[in-house]
């Protein structure tokens, strides 16, 4: 299991990202941007080799990205909505997201087996997104899934901030 650790409000702002391990080394960079269909976040090594990426493919109701390791599309992420929560599911892997996702709290799953844990924590050198991996080769694609998450969260709180004027 390996711990990696993103600095908060960088995940989905259309920056260049870094994502760094326990000791504070650079391991990824996450570059890209959102916004509309056929966007992208890509995900590289610090020495430059391509490891995942997750694309845009609708951007109404219903989004949906798909998720590549390398160059081999891997999955397919969907928000599907739910009366009394949101529920994430990643086709073709079988992959589910449950937990408190406002609060960067939650989990990735495969049946029962979990594959990343996300939780809020304050170094100092300021507060990051822990991400607890179980193994290696998943995470890749689960920091782009949870930059995906991270961008609809804002998103969502984006659009509940505007609220409309009523005359004057």
């Amino acid at each position: 299991m390996s711990e990696f650790f993103i600095q908060e409000r960088q995940l989905s702002n259309v920056t260049r990202t870094l994502v760094n391990d326990e000791d504070g080394k650079s391991l990824f960079l996450l570059v890209g941007r959102w916004g509309t269909r056929g966007d992208a976040l890509t995900l590289y090594t610090m020495k430059g080799e391509l490891v995942a990426s997750i694309k845009q493919t609708s951007f109404a109701f219903g989004s949906r990205f798909e998720l590549y390791k390398g160059f081999e599309k891997v999955g397919v992420l969907r928000k599907i909505l739910n009366l009394n929560a949101d529920f994430y599911y990643i086709q073709h892997m079988h992959w589910t997201v449950l937990g408190d996702i406002r609060n960067h709290q939650y989990s990735i799953y495969q049946v029962n087996q979990k594959i990343m844990e996300m939780n809020k924590v304050t170094l100092f050198s300021g507060n990051y997104f822990s991400l607890d991996v179980a193994d290696d080769e998943d995470a890749p694609l689960c920091i782009c899934i949870a930059a995906v998450l991270d961008y609809w969260l804002y998103n969502k709180k984006k659009n509940h901030n505007h609220k409309p004027i009523i005359g004057w």
